[in-house]
């Protein structure tokens, strides 16, 4: 069930239980920082990357629940929301707000506020996007981490095409309403497919109906193979995802290794945890006083490559020696 951020906030302090608390009893606690923290998921699928978050912050000494407030702004794909959500932390004046993993979010804080810094995490080219000037030297009041999913594309597809070379109509999932992620998606997943002679059919989905009748679709069809586009809200559905590619039978690859875990076929992606913790690291550095405009933007170094061997046998796919000599996580 979506959760209407104008009615229901999670706000947690580090070290202790989430509360909800109104606006005016936040506004009294001004002496404490507040960091408003945006996800484009959801509180239990993204718990991870929120955890690692904290231990970021935990990393730069923000680990007394007297330190620091978070406040936890989960949009579980509910993009549209991102205008007024923005608003009102830059009305309250927060003291950060980090976006790991929904650039959209941090270009709408940079289009709202030019002093209150914003920790960003993207799979974008941050410099193409718009929130810095360049990734050594960013400028104004943003900085982050950059952890190259667009760059990814090509190698997903390979390697699902390595996996099950006779597939050769794939579907391609992607969530209009994330248009950065879908356009980045599509642009890469075309050329990709073209270089390996590849057909693929795009199909739309921006809840969680729309990924069943995705799939419905794709049993229909009969389509070899699925492609899952790299989107918050679809990392929150990765379990969903997952478990309707096994009931129907197609072999798909995801944009992230968490999905493998759940019961994903394959994924390949950087390390998403790592990057989030990477966010934590940055905000406490800026609540310790650096400035965002001489923070360069990180760039990941770790990346995952992940297979789930009990899903391969019951699809009937004898994952190659080679794909398995590779992998850094096999799922027995």
């Amino acid at each position: 069930m979506a959760i209407d951020i104008g009615r229901r906030e999670f706000v947690t302090t580090l070290g202790g239980a989430a509360v909800g608390w109104p606006l005016v009893a936040r506004a009294q606690q001004s002496a404490i920082p507040v960091i408003g923290y945006i996800a484009g998921g959801s509180p239990d699928a993204d718990a991870l990357l929120a955890a690692a978050f904290r231990k970021g912050l935990n990393e730069t000494g923000y680990v007394d629940s007297q330190a620091v407030t978070v406040e936890y702004h989960w949009l579980e794909g509910h993009y549209d929301s991102v205008p007024a959500l923005v608003a009102d932390l830059v009305r309250r004046q927060v003291t950060v707000i980090t976006t790991p993993a929904t650039p959209l979010a941090a270009l709408a804080a940079k289009a709202a506020t030019t002093t209150i810094p914003i920790v960003f995490s993207a799979a974008e080219d941050p410099v193409q996007l718009g929130l810095v000037a360049s990734l050594a030297r960013p400028g104004g009041n943003v900085t982050g981490i950059n952890y190259f999913s667009s760059e990814l594309v090509a190698k997903r597809l390979g390697f699902l095409h390595d996996l099950v070379p006779k597939a050769v109509r794939i579907a391609v999932l992607v969530n209009p309403a994330n248009a950065l992620a879908a356009e980045r998606t599509l642009r890469e997943v075309r050329e990709a497919a073209y270089t390996v002679g590849l057909q693929i059919q795009i199909f739309n989905a921006k809840t969680i109906d729309e990924i069943d009748a995705a799939f419905a679709t794709f049993a229909n069809e009969r389509l070899d193979a699925l492609f899952v586009g790299g989107d918050a809200f679809f990392f929150s559905r990765r379990e969903q995802i997952a478990n309707l590619a096994a009931r129907e039978k197609i072999p798909a690859v995801f944009p992230s290794s968490d999905a493998v875990a759940v019961g994903g076929l394959m994924g390949y992606s950087s390390d998403l945890p790592d990057s989030s913790r990477q966010v934590g690291v940055y905000t406490g550095r800026v609540l310790k006083g650096e400035k965002p405009a001489d923070m360069p933007v990180l760039q990941s170094t770790k990346f995952i490559f992940a297979i789930n061997l009990h899903t391969a046998r019951a699809l009937g796919i004898e994952v190659p020696s080679g794909l398995l000599s590779i992998a850094d996580e096999v799922i027995e």
